[in-house]
């Protein structure tokens, strides 16, 4: 990097922070097709006016609104995504405004080892909780095509979808294969969001919930199929050796365990996307990390597992199966 490049990369938040705050203030859905003036948008939203016409010059300039004879109108892309007003509502956004605040707090947290966000997911609140377990949602429904897509599901009959969320693994699951039983495990004040996400997908009727905490309970038996998406950087590795214990006993003979998740190489450093997602799991979490391979093996063999093996994606992310023989 040559210091013009190195600037310009330490920089960049500044634009994230602008269509963040943006998105946070709720500016796009209260622009009308008609167009609306930076006063109107700062009566309305209670903003300072000069502060707000600031705002939204720069989100002009970045091409995320459109201004002709003062009045500021949406991109088709902005309505689409960033608009309360479209089906195509990216309310997970809210998410990296949580994130932000969480993140700010990296300097602190690296010199005295203490997360800034301690608190286990089920303490955080409704405000924290549902853009979490959207923009999980959002991300889930767009990989999970893919993901899945090479699982033999031929002889699975019975899913047990751990920390779930939104259930979008579970509808893609019984969407691949009609009889398939899908059950999402997850936290009491998850599962009424749940509820709601498969309500919209239309999935009621075809996907089942179990409300637990699998650091304290144990998880229900009778299946052929344990999957784990996104779960593990969440947790300490005694926390994930236990588990994963109980996903043995869940598991019916022969039945399979999946992890997706950042694997890591030894010197954690690759993939690149998974050595910044433990920062991640730094500031936002009392114990959470990415792990490497050999420790995912471990602890799939501690549990008892066979024939292990792993997958990696284009996107970063591997998925390791082994077998419960």
């Amino acid at each position: 990097m040559n210091p013009n490049a190195i600037r310009e990369f330490a920089s960049s938040f500044q634009k994230s922070r602008i269509l963040l705050s943006g998105f946070e203030l709720d500016i796009f859905t209260n622009i009308e097709e008609s167009g609306i003036t930076s006063n109107q948008i700062s009566h309305n939203l209670n903003l300072d006016e000069h502060a707000c016409e600031r705002l939204m010059n720069a989100l002009v300039s970045l091409g995320f609104l459109k201004k002709q004879n003062q009045l500021f109108f949406n991109t088709a892309e902005s309505f689409a995504f960033l608009s309360r007003k479209s089906p195509d509502y990216l309310g997970g956004l809210m998410h990296l405004n949580h994130l932000w605040n969480t993140w700010s707090n990296l300097t602190k947290v690296i010199r005295t080892g203490v997360s800034a966000h301690p608190e286990e997911i089920n303490e955080r609140g409704g405000d924290w909780l549902t853009p979490f377990i959207t923009a999980m949602h959002d991300r889930a429904k767009k990989q999970a095509p893919q993901q899945l897509a090479s699982i033999d599901l031929s002889i699975i009959k019975s899913i047990l979808d751990i920390g779930g969320g939104s259930g979008a693994y579970s509808m893609e699951f019984v969407s691949r294969k009609s009889g398939i039983e899908a059950t999402v495990f997850d936290l009491p004040n998850v599962v009424p969001i749940t509820k709601v996400f498969l309500e919209k997908e239309g999935f009621s009727d075809k996907v089942k919930i179990y409300a637990g905490d699998y650091t304290t309970d144990d998880l229900p038996g009778g299946f052929d199929m344990v999957f784990l998406s996104a779960i593990i950087h969440s947790n300490s590795l005694k926390i994930n050796r236990d588990l994963i214990k109980k996903c043995f006993s869940s598991l019916n003979r022969n039945g399979q365990i999946i992890i997706q998740d950042w694997i890591m190489n030894n010197d954690r450093t690759k993939p690149t996307s998974g050595a910044v997602f433990a920062i991640n799991m730094l500031v936002g979490t009392e114990s959470g990390d990415c792990y490497t391979e050999q420790e995912v093996i471990e602890m799939l063999s501690a549990a008892g597992f066979k024939d292990i093996s792993r997958t990696e994606f284009e996107t970063g992310l591997s998925r390791m199966v082994a077998y419960k023989k």
